[in-house]
């Protein structure tokens, strides 16, 4: 058997040009996908990298006793979101894109639509595990033609992380809060007790697609109102619920409770996720899953010690009428299957072992995922971690937030209007007024709810 090889791209010239010298080789063309096969898997964070390297020489072994003879060539190129999108954008243009992508799923969608990624329908009704992906992390895969193009290796859940500690150090009720009025009562006390915000939620330009994916969306996702119609392929720009939505940080902004100026500076995130809340002193913060490894597990950004002990997560609250606390739940990484392939079968097999078994098991503990089917849950390391296994149930009973063609515009327009929220040049009702208009300008109307 080969051994795999893991080469590193260089972000230089590549960068520019959009060619990595590894995906040049063409000594793997030759015989069909039972051998001799080279497999390229790209990985543009390090700590996944880090993550499915140990396994592919097993994936390795497992095809060789089916009598198929596989090689996976591992290609670590760490990027950032930006970089990765324009980089393998010009790659698949070129042609010289690799075999597998393990990407956001939020990538999927402008990747499907330009022609770039493999329709996995036929292979997925043919994988037992299929069947069992909870329903969530199906439906959030599905593109907006109806098929699939990528295979989901994890989920996460988008939820309210607190210090336990602290909030019961200073006498606030740790119990799910049922409403926001109910919450927003307890972070007043916290202020009132330490003089400092309370609740950090993403908001404004700095943060980015942050202030869309981990600030506003989960927000908006949860008022019952339209606001992508996956039939239609269209955005509904006005609602009781957008409109709530954005009172609500008007709201936490006019009561102090919001670090108003952290969110106005360049990387909002390091000083209120990695310093206000490890130290406790603003005990609330907007989170996904990866928050117990990346964040402030042992290994992350900025440790909590006992951090199983001292962090919980709430529900969002109900914030109209009518609603039930709920949680987000969100696609995480996927395997994406280059469109030009010339061995579909061959990375179709190896997408689908590092998402089942051992590989899964140890992949998500690493990364602080929750599994995407239940077929996981027994699996050491991943069975004996209670965060992991909390947010696989929320996983199958969260609510899956809208996102479709257009999202990046309508991002935009969220960043805008909530940046306008923090500067106090507009209200909430002003802010959504203003995030219509200049989503319909960048959406048009073909993908606007007229």
């Amino acid at each position: 058997m080969k051994r795999s090889r893991v080469l590193l791209a260089v972000a230089t010239a590549a960068l520019l040009t959009g060619v990595l010298a590894a995906c040049s080789d063409g000594d793997d063309t030759a015989g069909g996908d039972d051998g001799p096969v080279t497999i390229r898997l790209l990985e543009y964070q390090q700590a996944r990298a880090d993550a499915v390297e140990p396994h592919l020489a097993a994936f390795e072994q497992a095809m060789a006793e089916q009598g198929r003879d596989i090689e996976v060539e591992l290609i670590v190129d760490p990027l950032t979101d930006e970089q990765f999108r324009t980089k393998i954008t010009q790659q698949f243009h070129s042609g010289t894109a690799p075999d597998v992508i393990d990407m956001g799923s939020t990538h999927v969608t402008g990747f499907a639509g330009a022609g770039y990624l493999l329709e996995l329908d036929e292979y997925l009704d043919e994988w037992d595990t299929w069947g069992e992906y909870f329903d969530p992390v199906k439906d959030a895969a599905r593109q907006v033609d109806g098929h699939f193009y990528a295979v989901p290796h994890e989920a996460n859940v988008q939820s309210l992380f607190y210090r336990k500690d602290v909030l019961e150090q200073l006498g606030v009720d740790t119990s799910q809060p049922q409403t926001w009025d109910d919450l927003i009562a307890r972070l007043e006390q916290v202020t009132a007790q330490t003089g400092e915000p309370s609740i950090v939620i993403p908001a404004g330009t700095a943060w980015g697609g942050g202030t869309w994916t981990e600030g506003f969306l989960p927000i908006a996702a949860g008022t019952g109102s339209t606001f992508y119609d996956e039939e239609t392929g269209r955005w509904t720009l006005e609602s009781e619920g957008l409109t709530a939505s954005f009172d609500l940080y008007a709201r936490l902004v006019e009561a102090g409770l919001m670090p108003v100026q952290d969110l106005l500076n360049p990387n909002p995130w390091e000083p209120t996720k990695y310093v206000r809340f490890p130290e406790g002193t603003m005990p609330v913060a907007a989170q996904g899953t990866w928050g117990w490894r990346y964040d402030w597990g042992p290994e992350g950004t900025a440790p909590i010690e006992d951090v199983q002990q001292k962090v919980g997560t709430w529900d969002y609250p109900a914030l109209v009428p009518g609603t039930e606390p709920y949680s987000i739940s969100g696609g995480g990484f996927v395997y994406a299957i280059n469109a030009e392939t010339e061995h579909a079968e061959a990375a179709m097999e190896l997408a689908k072992w590092l998402s089942e078994g051992t590989a899964a098991a140890e992949q998500l503990a690493a990364i602080g995922a929750a599994a995407p089917h239940p077929g996981i849950a027994d699996i050491e390391p991943y069975a004996s971690d209670p965060s992991l296994l909390d947010a696989e149930e929320k996983v199958r009973t969260g609510i899956r937030a809208p996102f479709g063609d257009g999202a990046d515009q309508v991002s935009q327009a969220v960043q805008s209007a909530t940046e306008a929220i923090l500067l106090g040049d507009a209200d909430g009702e002003q802010a959504a007024s203003a995030f219509a208009e200049e989503a319909a300008e960048l959406l048009g109307d073909a993908l606007v709810e007229q």
